[in-house]
């Protein structure tokens, strides 16, 4: 880097006048090479904050009670088009959790809202059990069994059908019992996003305890036992990025795709029943660009990591980004020229070869991320 060899030629220069200082050099002050780079996080982490994640989570819990006021209209009145609101009421809500998932610590992860919320796979035979075994729905209830038969893709499976075929279903299909369920995980799902929201911006805890949004704005100071410094903060930001990148490629898609045509498993691509995976997946790497810009629905100017990286290294800043952007085309471009669902692409050869060259950049991505920006904490004189 371009520090680094600043600091071998002052080192080296340092040496040389040492030599030939004689024996009046025991008074010369010892000059301390300057390496690494300065750089005030203080704006960067407000920003963070308050721009993206806390608007993000704020956005959510907005959809979250469109959803729920969608799923009443449909129970109330059970119409194809309300049927139909219903589903973009579930794919409106979808966008900002995913991209809410590059940042996923805090109070999703300490009060158990991630799985509530979107765990996977469902578990289709507890469903079936309690469809045909349970009536009169009430959140309470519901809030009580397992994950893996509530939160976003239980409303998916009964909203769009089971994803083999098609992803449309005909409100002749939705059974009264089903549009019951339905009301009563969209009531739980609301609450859980408001839970989340309220533990950023009033209590991380739902208690006594401060919002979290003021406990990552202001590291080491009293009673804060979560950060001690705005170190511990970027890095906590920068292994958000890292670890979605790597659930994106080496998980969320690799794992359907499997290792050959012969052993891709549809019954392992998330968010199937409605075919928004692709969405899915490059949502999430739009959560990657969120924190890495500072930007959420266009507010520029703002700084996010890519300010923090530059005053290390401009160039490798504008790479990054440049890699960010060409992941999020390249999953994008999955679908081809037809808008092939992930669940058939991983079955298609053309597709598969689109796949893993999305893989590829996500490689390349997670790498740069984890060899070159992660250990910039090590070089930053805070």
């Amino acid at each position: 880097m371009k520090h680094f060899t600043q600091s071998v030629v002052a080192i080296a220069l340092i040496s040389t006048l040492a030599a030939c200082g004689g024996s009046g050099s025991d008074d010369t002050p010892v000059v301390v090479p300057e390496t690494g780079f300065s750089f005030s996080a203080t704006e960067m982490v407000t920003n963070l904050t308050d721009d993206v994640i806390v608007a993000g989570y704020s956005n959510l819990a907005v959809r979250g009670e469109a959803m729920l006021q969608a799923t009443q209209t449909l129970v109330s009145t059970p119409t194809q088009a309300n049927l139909e609101a219903a589903q973009e009421a579930w794919k409106a809500a979808r966008q900002p959790w995913e991209q809410g998932e590059s940042h996923i610590f805090g109070p999703v992860d300490s009060l158990g809202i991630d799985p509530h919320l979107d765990s996977w796979p469902l578990n289709t035979t507890d469903l079936t059990t309690v469809l045909a075994n349970s009536t009169g729905f009430d959140a309470e209830t519901i809030k009580g069994w397992n994950d893996d038969v509530q939160g976003f893709h239980t409303m998916e499976y009964l909203l769009f059908g089971d994803g083999v075929t098609d992803n449309t279903k005909t409100i002749s299909e939705l059974t009264v019992n089903e549009r019951d369920y339905l009301m009563g995980l969209a009531e739980v799902f609301r609450d859980y996003t408001k839970t989340l929201d309220d533990a950023w911006q009033v209590s991380h805890d739902g208690q006594t305890g401060k919002a979290y949004a003021e406990l990552i704005k202001n590291p080491g100071t009293d009673g804060n036992t979560f950060y001690s410094s705005e170190v511990g903060v970027v890095e906590e930001l920068v292994n958000g990025m890292i670890g979605i990148v790597d659930e994106v490629g080496n998980g969320k898609i690799a794992d359907p795709f499997g290792e050959s045509l012969a052993k891709a498993d549809t019954s392992k691509v998330e968010s199937q029943y409605s075919w928004n995976s692709l969405t899915d997946f490059s949502d999430n790497i739009k959560g990657v660009r969120n924190v890495y810009l500072g930007e959420l629905e266009g507010n520029a100017d703002k700084q996010g990591i890519i300010d923090f990286v530059a005053a290390a290294n401009p160039e490798l800043a504008t790479r990054v980004k440049t890699e960010i952007d060409d992941a999020i085309s390249k999953i994008d471009a999955i679908a081809g020229d037809n808008n092939m669902p992930f669940r058939q692409a991983i079955s298609d050869t053309d597709g598969r070869v689109r796949i893993q060259t999305a893989v590829d950049a996500l490689t390349k991505l997670q790498a740069s991320l984890e060899s070159d920006v992660l250990p910039l904490l090590k070089e930053w004189n805070i």
